[in-house]
């Protein structure tokens, strides 16, 4: 028996998205948009990067390919020795947020529509606000309005302090984002509050209720930290994680994986603050994982950080350095160990807005035995789940077939 790695670099989509157009995502593409303004000199930062995107070993497991293949996007020509197994998904989910990619990625897709909130201020059911006010004993909330995460504490931070307020706002996502203070108002009451919140958006099908604490005194030096939860509705149905736990493996969920199945089928959870801690606490559960299990990472910075803010150079960066530590969990595969990178969306940086877009994620993979080849196409996230599963040596599920049958992996 082997082990499984799977990354998912939140955001990183590679365009092509037969369907993005119904999503108001016409043409985006996260990766191919990265590399054009890298290339024409817009991704450069004083102090942080400059020049053409650098993704060597990236490009290695078939970057590139899995891109041109997914929307037709090419970078100049570049001598290169593809060293991995490379494709391209496409989701059938009906969202093109964080539950819908990663549940299809774990072998269950969303078939059914998520709850929403309308593009009006104020954003949510009067019933809601007042049902949360009272029950959480607050003296009324600010916000109320679809914003993004870092403007809106720019916003209505201090008042927050000064009132105690905490902020509730939202996204083009089933989600209802709760920002409050970590020390002024209390983390541990923040949590308590997103707790409450989430039994009472269960009957409007919302998909997330995201606490995020911040802190600072002033709008100049306020900082969302590292201290995030997400509570989920549960998957509809068994995923991947719970195939796998149920059949004595160990499944190691870094970052806000345990967060987004609600933390059914996790046996470990492991939080960090940032990609590189992330990365981090992956090479130590690699190291842990024994032959049957899976380690499963999100790495949330592309997303959180750069997608949304629409923050080119900072996504750019944030890729290159993840590409110089990725031989790091390259070294630590033992012959048979399967490692699949991919996405759960995009976010592209040039796209209007701050949301996700809707476009096919690059799936890439590594270990011996492996050819170094194309995988082609694949309909659904669900295809990489299913991977896993029959590497892993687990019964098969509803959704998706493996496409690494007839290899030697």
């Amino acid at each position: 028996m082997s082990r499984a790695f799977l990354f998912v670099l939140d955001s990183f989509g590679i365009g092509g998205a037969p369907d993005a157009a119904a999503f108001g995502d016409e043409s985006s593409n996260t990766y191919g948009h990265i590399a054009e303004a890298c290339e024409a000199g817009r991704g450069d930062k004083a102090g942080l990067r400059s020049g053409p995107l650098s993704l060597p070993n990236l490009s290695a497991l078939g970057l590139a390919h899995a891109a041109h293949l997914a929307s037709g996007f090419q970078l100049p020509p570049q001598p290169l020795e593809l060293t991995g197994l490379w494709g391209a998904a496409q989701e059938v989910s009906n969202g093109k947020d964080t539950p819908s990619g990663h549940w299809e990625i774990a072998g269950v897709p969303v078939t059914f529509n998520w709850g929403y909130f309308p593009q009006t201020i104020p954003a949510f059911p009067a019933n809601l606000v007042s049902a949360a006010v009272q029950r959480a004993s607050l003296p009324g909330i600010l916000g109320d309005k679809h914003a993004s995460g870092t403007d809106i504490i720019d916003e209505f931070g201090e008042e927050h302090i000064r009132t105690g307020k905490p902020i509730f706002y939202t996204s083009t996502d089933s989600v209802i984002q709760i920002a409050a203070h970590e020390t002024h108002f209390g983390l541990q009451r923040l949590y308590d509050l997103c707790q409450i919140v989430r039994e009472l958006v269960d009957p409007l099908n919302i998909g997330r209720v995201i606490a995020r604490p911040f802190l600072g005194e002033s709008k100049s030096t306020f900082e969302r930290t590292g201290n995030r939860r997400d509570y989920s509705v549960p998957p509809p149905e068994p995923t991947l994680l719970d195939r796998l736990t149920e059949a004595g493996r160990t499944v190691f969920a870094i970052g806000k994986i345990g967060d987004i199945y609600a933390h059914r089928g996790v046996s470990h959870v492991r939080k960090a603050n940032g990609n590189m801690a992330l990365f981090d606490e992956t090479l130590k559960a690699m190291d842990e994982a024994k032959d049957g299990d899976l380690v499963f990472t999100n790495f949330v910075d592309f997303d959180m950080l750069y997608g949304h803010r629409r923050d080119v150079a900072g996504y750019a960066a944030a890729l290159e350095a993840f590409d110089r530590r990725l031989p790091e969990a390259l070294a630590k595969l033992k012959p048979g160990d399967l490692m699949i990178l991919t996405a759960d969306h995009g976010c592209d940086p040039t796209y209007k807005g701050t949301d996700h877009t809707r476009e096919r994620v690059p799936v890439l993979c590594a270990g011996t035995g492996l050819p170094h080849a194309s995988l082609g196409l694949r309909l659904s996230f669900a295809d990489i789940g299913e991977t896993i599963a029959a590497h892993l040596n687990i019964a098969a599920g509803k959704h998706g077939k493996s496409f690494l049958k007839g290899t030697d992996a």
